[in-house]
């Protein structure tokens, strides 16, 4: 990389259904930074708040179950569940832990992510998504693989995927990932990709499909 350093600290003021979160700016190479959102690390107001705003815009899909991928998935899904009055949801793990050894599995990549990962389906919880209106929920969706990964497994198990809820669009590598499957996006806001120029991380330019 040309010209002075990037600087640290920077971050980005992103609009999360009208509330603002300022997300620190995380270079994944020299030339090339992402807005980190942790929901984990944003308090419990954060996770009702938009449990209820992705509530809110799923609930025209009348969804009977939601999904959600660990690790980040999973407040999101408790609170969306909790806004749209349904007890039961599903969690799609990563870890192989010893009741998942019969496990649906799909592969999957993720920009935050290092090498290959696998989603993991309990086969126990396939009755209460076979034939049922899905919706999955998540943090952030970017490239779109491991959505992509996660819709593929939910309807492996007999789903009928109505919509996907999102707190964040992140630029539009996810647009052509996903194809078809885009038009069930529904999203509190949207951050760009940054690129370093002059010692800045300034955001990159997008194409809309």
């Amino acid at each position: 990389m040309s010209g002075s350093p990037v600087l640290s600290g920077q971050s980005w003021a992103a609009d999360v259904g009208g509330m603002r979160v300022d997300l620190p700016i995380v270079p994944i190479r020299p030339d090339f930074a992402i807005s980190l959102m942790m929901v984990i690390d944003l308090g419990v107001k954060f996770g009702e708040f938009v449990g209820r705003r992705l509530a809110s815009k799923l609930a025209p899909f009348h969804p009977e179950v939601v999904v959600g991928a660990a690790t980040l998935g999973i407040p999101i899904a408790i609170e969306v569940s909790r806004a749209l009055g349904l007890d039961r949801y599903v969690i799609l793990q990563k870890s192989p832990k010893v009741h998942l050894q019969d496990a649906l599995e799909q592969k999957i990549s993720s920009i935050t992510s290092k090498g290959e990962q696998r989603l993991l389906l309990d086969r126990r919880t396939i009755p209460l998504l076979a034939g049922k209106r899905t919706v999955m929920v998540d943090d952030v969706v970017a490239s779109g693989s491991s959505l992509k990964g996660s819709l593929e497994l939910l309807r492996s198990a007999g789903a009928d995927v109505v919509g996907v809820g999102v707190i964040l669009t992140e630029a539009r590598e996810w647009q052509a990932t996903l194809g078809a499957d885009r038009a069930l996006i529904r999203s509190l806001g949207h951050i760009p990709q940054f690129r370093a120029r002059a010692g800045q991380w300034v955001p990159m330019p997008e194409t809309f499909l």
